[in-house]
Parts: structure tokens; sequence; C-alpha cells
């Protein structure tokens, strides 16, 4: 399973800080939601069998 870079977690976490109206404050909740939800997606994949793992 690979892990999501940072840069994709940046991109995620701008997208859900703008969805929530641009808090200040929230940097660390919003970038923690990206990755969870990354690594969420990653489980998820069909791209993922037992021959790609």
């Amino acid at each position: 399973m690979t892990q999501p870079t940072e840069q994709e977690i940046k991109k995620r976490a701008y997208e859900i800080w703008e969805r929530h109206g641009r808090p200040k404050g929230k940097e660390d909740e919003f970038w923690q939601q990206a990755e969870q939800e990354l690594r969420n997606e990653d489980k998820s994949s069909p791209i993922r069998t037992p021959d790609t793992l």
C-alpha cells in the first residue's frame, strides 16, 4: 500500500478548507482529514488485488 504524498495531502486539505469556508486555525484538522481520506481511498481502490499487493 502506498502512502499519499505530501503534495496529494496538501491539495486535498486545501479542497476541504475551501469547502468549509476557509476558516482560520484549522490547518492541522484539515491536513489530518485529507490524509485519512486519501488512505481510505487507497484501501478501497479496485486496483488493489492480492496480485498487486
